[in-house]
């Protein structure tokens, strides 16, 4: 990446020089000055240049002005994909911790059958008695 004298840093960034533009902000491209013929005929010429881009000035205005988006938008992509991963990460442990508690439960829901079912089974042989299940 190559830094030019407008962009020393990052905190910069959110900064893109204007060029060619005057004083309220507006190019003068494609009217008529009353300075006179001459002055209206170089506008004339810079700014039909300026409108197609072909300019070098324009260009790396242009380029620039692309390169900071780009550089904006990589960092907002990667601000994203970290939240995304921490939800991610939250959200797995959560499950995990449900998971876990289901385990225990099913754990002790089979103990209590099977305690249920040897119970059951004591009842039933204990009622019809030893002799008549021969």
């Amino acid at each position: 990446v190559r830094w030019t004298a407008g962009m020393e840093s990052d905190d910069e960034i959110g900064t893109v020089p204007e060029l060619g533009l005057g004083p309220s902000g507006a190019s003068t491209s494609g009217r008529r000055e009353a300075d006179g013929p001459e002055r209206a005929q170089s506008s004339n010429a810079q700014g039909s240049a300026r409108r197609r881009g072909r300019t070098p000035a324009d260009k790396e205005h242009k380029r620039l002005k692309r390169l900071l988006r780009n550089r904006v938008s990589a960092q907002q992509a990667r601000e994203r994909k970290k939240a995304y991963l921490g939800d991610l990460e939250v959200k797995v442990k959560d499950l995990e911790k449900k998971n876990s508690e289901l385990e225990e439960r099913h754990s002790t829901l089979q103990n209590e059958n099977q305690m249920l079912r040897q119970i059951l089974k004591n009842t039933t042989v204990s009622r019809r008695g030893p002799s008549e299940g021969q």
